[in-house]
């Protein structure tokens, strides 16, 4: 028996565009924070040098399928379009924009529940968007601005461009978090140069396996779910309720926690402690309008079929998973397993058809130790074929 899956809707993309990024490089200065200087420079008909660079990287987007989450106008909306992308408009900016601009753009992409926020600028524009978005969405870089000390760049448009098509294939693409780091101008023009960490973005890169869980270049299993358990671990909190769900790499989260453990079924967990074993979807039901606090789902991935939802965790219901909510779905895969599919996305089915479109999309995976993948979650397409 094999699964057919859909792709997942096209991507959600938020894009930020800082018009004024870069403009000061070829005059020599170090920055586009001094408006005064700035305001003499757009005086001339020298081009955006971000727009110029967002739109290499667009152009090679234009047959993506890409939705663009943007404003209106020159921070995104207007270049989107000549690119032949479909845009959802969430603001409209005037012709001249400035950081309140940039960090209200921000805010709306939060909340529009992008995939990914893709930014021309410099280190300006990446505090503005740090400042709002924090390590809530993956973000990443196009490089267009005078001072670029951030970790949150792509080395170039085309290759930000790539990362971008590398999700959409369904290739393994890492989450990491990387500095925000900008220098003080006002300093710099003293002679002193000042590098300041103002945060961190979680950014995307091509996937690479960890020295730590391999062997001769290939995962070894045992060792990276050791990885992964660890992280679980780390990161529970005690007054979150968890179900845990089936499957080995469960299993073994059980048994670091010193509990009993339902290898084919649901376990419900709480400050440590197994609350209810092996529920079925009613329980599951009562416990969550019993619980007032956060509630998180630990779910692995069945091998080869790829199912994240759907398979072996029926017990799910649609009403649980509206309760969970997609922020609350921890999915769990070793890169292997993710590798064995080939691109193909994540099977999503939670037998409530509006619900299987607005989750899908692109989920985050945990491969290991700190350690977070990208990766597509689609539907079912014409059910199960032999």
């Amino acid at each position: 028996m094999t699964t057919e899956v859909n792709p997942p809707a096209s991507m959600r993309l938020g894009l930020i565009i800082n018009p004024l990024a870069g403009l000061g490089g070829p005059a020599g200065l170090k920055g586009s924070d001094n408006r005064a200087q700035v305001a003499t420079l757009l005086s001339t008909s020298e081009p955006s040098r971000a727009l110029l660079r967002a739109a290499r990287c667009l152009s090679l987007l234009a047959e993506s399928g890409c939705t663009v989450f943007s404003a209106a106008g020159p921070m995104g909306g207007d270049l989107a379009q000549a690119s032949g992308l479909t845009l959802e408009t969430l603001m409209v900016t005037g012709a001249r924009t400035s950081a309140v601009d940039t960090r209200q753009l921000a805010q709306a992409i939060l909340q529009a529940g992008v995939d990914l926020l893709l930014f021309a600028g410099g280190d300006g524009t990446a505090r503005d968007i740090c400042s709002v978005v924090g390590e809530q969405l993956p973000v990443l870089g196009i490089p267009a601005g005078v001072k670029m000390h951030s970790g949150v760049f792509a080395l170039s448009p085309e290759a930000a461009a790539e990362v971008v098509l590398a999700m959409i294939r369904g290739e393994l693409v890492d989450i990491q978090s990387q500095e925000v780091r900008d220098i003080d101008e006002a300093l710099l023009q003293q002679g002193r140069v000042n590098s300041r960490y103002f945060g961190s973005l979680r950014v995307p890169s091509p996937g690479q396996f960890v020295q730590s869980t391999k062997q001769g270049g290939r995962e070894v299993e045992e060792l990276v779910i050791d990885d992964i358990v660890a992280d679980l671990c780390e990161q529970m909190e005690e007054d979150t309720l968890y179900l845990i769900g089936a499957g080995t790499t469960n299993q073994a989260l059980m048994d670091a926690l010193g509990l009993p453990n339902t290898l084919l079924g649901v376990d419900v967990v709480l400050a440590g402690e197994l609350v209810a074993a092996d529920v079925s979807a009613s329980q599951l039901e009562q416990l969550l309008l019993q619980h007032s606090g956060p509630v998180q789902a630990m779910l692995s991935i069945t091998a080869n079929q790829g199912a994240l939802i759907g398979r072996g965790n029926q017990q799910l219901s649609p009403m649980v998973l509206r309760r969970l909510g997609r922020e609350g779905i921890c999915a769990l895969a070793t890169k292997g397993k993710l590798r064995e599919l080939a691109g193909r996305p994540l099977l999503l089915d939670t037998n409530d058809p509006q619900l299987d479109r607005e989750w899908s999309g692109y989920i985050e995976v945990v491969t290991g130790y700190h350690e977070r993948t990208l990766y597509p979650l689609g539907l079912p397409a014409g059910g199960e074929t032999v």
